[in-house]
């Protein structure tokens, strides 16, 4: 076998050196390519109104304020419930309620079936959540979302609680949105939403203003879906399944803008908050500079989600629900309804109501329309409210629940055909 001398072997690896050497020092001396500037914007002048209504206690009286359909009738359920959010309907009638500024869920239920929730027929099941917000249930426990904390107890036959158990922790700070919501999926996977932290700047933590899909042992989750800025209801629509959330627009934009949206929320994808709003319209008062990849906000919202639905401005959706009995007409099955809290920073009040998503023959959605309204009104020149609604549900008799966490108190609404 012949060998090859040295002197070609040091001729190649001088070669080859020269070679990198040479190549090394155009990349040195090769101009880099400039860093864009960020397309330049108008300037915008916005005019905004801090205007929140004077909050009054619920008293029977007011009752007659509040309006809904030809048909429907609403009753008090309960009252003296403290700060009343989120609602779970257990099959057997119980409900479970929490309470975030007390950091508790009670168990409520109506033994007797007289229509009304006595002091005996409620009390506390857990105590010292942090923020204590929305829940769901799965395999005989219950689920229970704070701040940065997942919570887990077992469920008793009388409504009891286990001992509270950490399911998933180390989620996001609250900032000025600490409602959280959770819900499990179709597919096992626990869903939950966090909002952003403030109101219209890109936030430093990656899990922040999303929806995130959450492992069935509570040990690894992934970002679902982002740009959401507070989608705190959400739910899968029980004939489609297609899953749809409802989701709150940014503050201090003027009376109309950005608007509540509805939407159908998929893996992966981007929903524009905060550079974008409804149909993937840019928001003329978010800093472009901001915004990542150094673009203009018309490229950065067409690569975004559009909303399917917008409802007005700063109305406050703070729970979704779909309509899943019976005693409400036919056209109502399915359809959802939206708790709208009601908004602080419009010229004349938004919100402060519940409102009903109707769904066509193809079950998607056409329309959103207030169902019960009344809370907000008008007295001379001041605007006043008696009930900040937050959680709705379906109770097993086929009414709806709803509450309103100002004055603690549990509405139900029943369809009578206008007997």
């Amino acid at each position: 076998m012949p060998h090859t001398p040295l002197s070609v072997f040091t001729a190649v690896l001088t070669a080859a050196l020269t070679s990198a050497l040479a190549s090394a020092s155009l990349a040195q001396t090769a101009v880099p390519t400039p860093r864009p500037i960020v397309p330049g914007e108008p300037p915008v002048t916005v005019t905004a109104t801090r205007n929140e209504p004077t909050p009054l206690e619920f008293t029977p009286d007011k009752l007659q304020r509040l309006k809904v359909p030809a048909g429907f009738t609403l009753k008090v359920m309960a009252t003296g419930l403290g700060n009343a959010r989120m609602l779970h309907v257990m099959p057997d009638g119980g409900i479970y309620l929490s309470r975030r500024a007390q950091g508790d869920v009670w168990y409520l239920k109506d033994t007797n079936r007289d229509g009304q929730i006595s002091a005996t027929e409620r009390r506390p099941v857990a105590q010292n959540l942090k923020l204590a917000h929305g829940m769901d249930v799965r395999d005989g426990r219950l689920f229970v979302v704070g701040e940065k904390t997942i919570w887990v107890m077992d469920i008793a036959r009388n409504g009891s609680l286990s001992v509270p158990r950490v399911f998933a922790d180390g989620f996001p700070d609250a900032g000025q949105h600490p409602a959280r919501t959770l819900k499990w999926g179709p597919d096992g996977y626990l869903y939950a939403t966090f909002g952003a932290t403030n109101n219209d700047a890109p936030t430093p933590n990656p899990e922040e203003a999303t929806m995130l899909r959450i492992s069935p042992d509570g040990k690894t989750r992934e970002i679902f879906a982002r740009g959401l800025r507070h989608t705190i209801g959400f739910g899968w629509h029980p004939v489609s399944g297609v899953l749809y959330g409802a989701d709150q627009g940014s503050d201090w934009h003027g009376d109309n803008i950005p608007p509540e949206e509805l939407n159908v929320i998929e893996r992966g994808k981007n929903y524009g908050w905060p550079f974008c709003y409804g149909d993937r319209q840019p928001d003329p008062y978010v800093n472009v500079g901001n915004i990542p990849g150094k673009i203009t906000k018309a490229e950065y919202c067409a690569g975004t989600q559009g909303s399917v639905l917008n409802y007005t401005a700063h109305a406050a959706a703070i729970a979704m629900n779909y309509y899943t009995g019976t005693q409400f007409p036919a056209e109502y099955r399915n359809d959802a309804f939206i708790a709208y809290r009601g908004s602080w920073n419009r010229s004349e009040p938004s919100g402060y109501q519940i409102a009903r998503v109707v769904f066509d023959a193809q079950n998607k959605p056409e329309r959103i329309e207030p169902f019960i309204t009344g809370f907000v009104y008008q007295d001379g020149d001041v605007w006043k409210q008696f009930g900040r609604v937050a959680g709705v549900a379906t109770y097993t008799d086929g009414s709806l629940l709803f509450t309103d966490d100002q004055s603690g108190v549990l509405y139900r609404v029943l369809y009578t055909g206008g007997n």
